[in-house]
């Protein structure tokens, strides 16, 4: 199974892709101002205490105040507050922890109320962020997570992942890392340190201890909703948490994003460098993939799947709800049972994809096809085990009811991606009339030469939907060659299938859109 990773870039941001064989399984969005992500590190303070929900309301900056919930404050709260006042008052400056000793833990059921009071700054660490009303949930058990190794300050224990499931290999791991971690740091051991050298887990060991080193200089000057410690991109952080030998290709639009991608590879792992290739097609980047094709057919709340049988994705305030319907493969099967059985295996494949493309999460209730054997809704059941097992997100499957119906609990620690795939008509705003469609190439050309004259634009690209750019490019002297001999200037067409067929853009040639300026009659 090959695995890719697509970076394109945007003067707002990036999208990210993860394929598997080509195939769509993971979307990712980052904003150019994107904070409050998953693992930032924050100087908050202490809004108000509520009792009545054993929880604390944080500012870390957000429009609304983060939430802190007694549960999250970890066992060894009181040795962070004591670190951190010592660190702010100049009185302990060596931050590896050498020395520090560490309180008494907290109570497991104790309240947050005597713990903490209004105007307390506390250090605190993003585990949700921001989704709909809700502002970041927020946990004051901190933690540095490394490519092999999790760094967890104040702690002293070693934990081994439940994946590695070699007993030899799990002692092997526990002796090494006790053996090299520094004091009054606790480290977990990921699924990927397995079969690791001593070397490669040392290096990612002082990598994050030198990353603690810095936060904590950080603190010293630190202000009120300041970040401390940020998390790398999302781009390099599912390098980090995807890399291994499946992964044979990493294609980046932006130049300075390659950069620092190759850059973080050549860091962690030297011989995947060459994986990292830099995109110079013609179309834009998840154009020339296929991307935005994929893009559209997999969000829609009716999704087909292959050999016919599709499902249908409604969400509620409660829950998500998924039927599964066999459409036109019910006449392909000798019988219902069979029909039933073929379309719900291939539907809990497309499912399990869907969870994480669309990162769904909470309750989801899947209605099956109705089965009456018992070993068919058991092949189901270890089927969408199965789908779910590459998934990063915690996650439960329950069986099959005998009402035909699985629920599955799912863990979002980010905003839902909900990609509306139904289009507005740019002509006339959802009113169902427009200008005549085969007006627009006319429009466009008029357009072009206002650029083209007018404001005499050397360099001219155009984004459009491919219908035109078939429009403009097909024949011999086709539209575009006339053009090159009306302006003396070679257009440059993009086809972009995210525009509606009766849209373009005019961008300069470093990506930028030109606007069309028309005087005014008055002028």
């Amino acid at each position: 199974m090959s695995t890719e990773l697509l970076i394109d870039s945007a003067q707002n941001g990036s999208r990210i892709a993860l394929l598997q064989d080509k195939s769509l399984i993971e979307l990712h969005s980052e904003g150019m101002d994107n904070q409050f992500k998953v693992g930032d590190i924050y100087l908050g303070t202490v809004r108000k205490i509520v009792n009545g929900l054993n929880a604390a309301f944080i500012d870390v900056g957000y429009e609304k105040d983060a939430f802190l919930h007694y549960q999250d404050l970890g066992p060894n709260f009181n040795s962070l507050m004591k670190f951190t006042k010592m660190v702010r008052n100049n009185n302990y400056g060596n931050y590896n922890l050498k020395g520090f000793e560490n309180e008494p833990e907290i109570d497991k059921i104790g309240k947050i109320s005597n713990i903490l009071s209004k105007n307390n700054q506390i250090l605190v660490q993003v585990v949700k962020e921001p989704i709909s009303t809700k502002g970041p949930r927020l946990s004051c058990e901190l933690s540095l997570p490394g490519r092999y190794l999790v760094l967890v300050p104040f702690s002293d224990s070693v934990n081994v992942s439940k994946k590695i499931r070699s007993s030899d290999e799990r002692k092997r791991l526990l002796r090494l890392i006790n053996s090299i971690k520094p004091a009054n740091f606790g480290v977990i051991i990921r699924t990927v340190a397995e079969g690791q050298s001593v070397t490669e887990l040392d290096k990612d060991l002082r990598n994050l201890l030198s990353k603690w080193e810095e936060g904590m200089k950080k603190l010293l000057k630190a202000k009120s909703r300041d970040k401390v410690i940020g998390e790398m991109s999302m781009a390099s952080s599912l390098v980090r948490d995807l890399l291994n030998e499946s992964f044979d290709a990493i294609t980046v639009e932006e130049e300075s994003t390659y950069d620092q991608i190759r850059s973080y590879i050549r860091s962690i792992a030297p011989e995947k460098e060459k994986i990292v290739k830099l995109y110079n097609g013609k179309a834009k980047l998840f154009e020339g993939f296929g991307i935005e094709k994929q893009i559209k057919s997999l969000f829609g709340q009716t999704v087909s799947l292959p050999q016919g049988g599709y499902v249908i994705i409604e969400h509620t305030e409660a829950l998500h709800v998924i039927d599964v319907n066999s459409g036109n493969k019910s006449n392909q099967e000798s019988d219902q049972e069979s029909t039933a059985l073929k379309t719900n295996l291939v539907a809990a494949k497309e499912i399990g994809r869907q969870l994480r493309l669309r990162d769904m999460g909470g309750i989801i209730v899947v209605d099956f096809i109705d089965m009456k054997r018992a070993e068919n809704k058991k092949a189901i059941y270890e089927a969408m085990k199965e789908e779910l097992k590459s998934d990063r997100s915690k996650h439960t499957v329950l069986p099959l009811s005998k009402f035909g119906l699985m629920q599955i609990t799912r863990q979002r620690v980010r905003p839902e991606v909900n990609i509306v795939t139904k289009e507005t008509c740019p002509a006339c705003n959802g009113t169902g009339k427009i200008q005549a469609s085969i007006l627009v190439a006319d429009k466009l050309e008029k357009d072009l030469e206002h650029i083209a004259t007018i404001q005499n634009v050397d360099k001219i690209q155009i984004g459009l939907h491919p219908y035109l750019h078939a429009y403009f490019t097909t024949g011999i002297i086709s539209r575009r060659v006339k053009w090159f001999f009306k302006y003396y200037k070679w257009i440059k067409l993009i086809k972009d299938s995210s525009l509606p067929v009766t849209e373009y853009r005019f961008l300069d040639e470093s990506g930028e859109e030109i606007e069309l300026q028309v005087k005014s009659e008055t002028e």
